[in-house]
């Protein structure tokens, strides 16, 4: 029988990877439709909410991943929005692009100073 630390933790990961789903099939949308509507956004986000609505909501404490599931509430009260679509796709590929951003900020270390290091070898 598995313990209740392994059932949260299972809960915890399906949960963010529904997130995640959600967010890069948005984005996806986004990108890729040529003549993008209203219509076509809310339908867009009705169909991935089933996705979503399937795994219960679970309290996140890491950075990253509560910005993303603020970005994931953004982008679904954008749906009740009349803004322009255009400023809705302008407005979350730049909050997906800053997210993606700080994920790779903590990945990719640059070294200060490279050519010093190698100095004492010449």
């Amino acid at each position: 029988m598995a313990s209740q630390k392994a059932v949260d933790n299972a809960q915890r990961l399906r949960y963010i990877r529904a997130l995640e789903r959600f967010h890069n099939s948005l984005i996806s949308y986004l990108l890729n439709t040529p003549e993008l509507t209203h219509t076509g956004y809310n339908k867009k986000i009705t169909n991935s909410l089933k996705v979503l609505q399937r795994v219960d909501e679970i309290d996140l404490y890491k950075g990253e991943l509560q910005d993303l599931q603020k970005l994931v509430t953004k982008m679904i009260d954008f749906k009740e929005s009349d803004k322009d679509i255009n400023d809705i796709k302008e407005e979350l590929l730049y909050s997906s692009n800053q997210l993606d951003k700080s994920k790779n900020a903590r990945r990719y270390k640059k070294d200060k100073h490279t050519q010093s290091k190698y100095d004492d070898w010449e």
